[in-house]
C-alpha cells in the first residue's frame, strides 16, 4: 500500500505543465465545430458536448495541478524556470481565453469574467518570459523552439472575445504585443533550425505551433477590423502555406513516439479550421467550403486520437514519469 501511495506521489511530482496544452486543443476543438455550426448549419449539439468535456478537463488538469504545488511545491519552480517549459505556463492563461470565447453566448458574465483573469494572468506571464530572456543568462540557441510562442503570441488571442465585451483601445493593445513579437520570435526560431542543430524527436510537434498565430492573428484582426481586407488576407494565406507546408512532411511526424507535445499539434489545426471557416463567411465560394470541412475532420480526428492516446499513456504509465 506504501509502495503504492509513493507512485502516485511520483507520477503527481511529474505531472506536466504541458498538460495545459490539453486545454488548449479541446476548446480549440469545440470553437472550430461552433464557428462550423454558425457558417454550414451543423449540429450545435456538438460544439455543446465538446464544451462540457473541455470545461471538465480544465477543471480535472487545474486541481491536479494546484495538489501538485501543495505536495511538490520544489517541483513546480523548476519547471518555472526551466527554459523550455517555462513556455508551457501561459497555456493556463490562454486556456481560460479560450473558455471565454467558448462561453460567450451562454454566460457574458462568466466570459467577461474568465476574460479578466486569463488577460491580466497572460500579460504577467508575458512580462516574466520577455524578462527572463533578456536578463537570464541559462537561455542557449536549442532553447528556443517554437514554444516560445505560447507566453507572447497567445495575447493575439485577446480580441476575439475582448471585442465582444467592448474593450476595443484593450483588445488593440493586446493584439499589437502578439503580432509585432510573432515576427521577431518565427525569426528566432528559423535561425535555430535553418543553421543549428534540429529539433529533438520529443520537440518536432512544436512545429505545428507555427500555424497558430496567422490563423489566430486572421480571426482577431478580422473580428477588430469588421472586415476582410488585404491584411487579413495576407494572413489567412499565411496560415494555409504553413498548414500545406507541415502536412506535406508528414512521414518525419508519422515515427515520432507519443509524448504530450504531441498536443502541439491540436490548437493549431482547430486554429486553422476556425480561420478556413472563417474565411469562407466572408467570401463563400466551394473551394473554401471544402478545405473547411476537411480541416475540421482532420482537426477532428487529430484531437480525437490524441485524447484517448493520453488516456492510454496514462494508463500505461507512459507519462507523469521522470525524464
Amino acid at each position: 500500500m506504501q509502495n503504492d501511495a509513493e507512485q502516485i506521489s511520483s507520477r503527481l511530482e511529474h505531472f506536466p505543465i504541458s498538460f495545459f496544452a490539453v486545454v488548449m486543443g479541446l476548446t480549440g476543438l469545440t470553437l472550430a465545430w461552433e464557428k462550423a455550426a454558425a457558417v454550414l448549419g451543423y449540429p450545435v449539439i456538438i460544439s455543446q458536448i465538446l464544451l462540457i468535456i473541455s470545461a471538465s478537463a480544465f477543471l480535472i488538469i487545474v486541481l491536479t495541478y494546484a495538489t501538485k504545488a501543495k505536495k511538490h511545491p520544489h517541483a513546480i519552480i523548476e519547471e518555472f524556470h526551466h527554459p523550455i517549459k517555462m513556455s508551457f505556463f501561459p497555456a493556463f492563461s490562454i486556456g481560460l481565453l479560450l473558455m471565454s470565447i467558448a462561453t460567450l453566448h451562454m454566460s457574458e458574465q462568466l466570459s467577461l469574467y474568465l476574460w479578466s483573469v486569463g488577460c491580466t494572468v497572460h500579460l504577467g506571464f508575458t512580462l516574466y518570459a520577455l524578462g527572463q530572456w533578456l536578463h537570464h543568462p541559462k537561455f542557449k540557441v536549442p532553447h528556443s523552439t517554437p514554444a516560445w510562442f505560447i507566453p507572447v503570441v497567445g495575447n493575439i488571442l485577446v480580441p476575439i472575445a475582448g471585442v465582444e465585451h467592448g474593450f476595443i483601445e484593450l483588445s488593440w493593445f493586446f493584439f499589437s504585443i502578439g503580432l509585432i513579437y510573432w515576427i521577431i520570435l518565427k525569426t528566432l526560431i528559423f535561425n535555430r533550425m535553418f543553421f543549428h542543430e534540429p529539433l529533438p524527436q520529443k520537440l518536432l510537434p512544436t512545429l505545428f505551433i507555427l500555424i497558430a498565430p496567422p490563423a489566430v492573428g486572421f480571426i482577431s484582426y478580422t473580428k477588430l477590423n469588421g472586415e476582410l481586407d488585404n491584411f487579413a488576407r495576407i494572413l489567412f494565406y499565411t496560415a494555409m502555406f504553413l498548414v500545406l507546408l507541415l502536412l506535406s512532411q508528414l512521414p518525419k511526424f508519422l515515427n515520432i513516439k507519443f509524448f504530450m507535445s504531441w498536443w502541439a499539434y491540436s490548437f493549431p489545426l482547430a486554429a486553422s479550421t476556425i480561420a478556413a471557416l472563417n474565411m469562407h463567411h466572408f467570401t463563400p465560394s466551394p473551394f473554401l467550403a471544402y478545405l473547411s470541412i476537411g480541416l475540421l475532420l482532420l482537426a477532428t480526428s487529430v484531437i480525437t486520437l490524441l485524447f484517448f492516446r493520453t488516456l492510454l499513456a496514462m494508463k500505461r504509465k507512459e507519462i507523469c514519469v521522470p525524464e
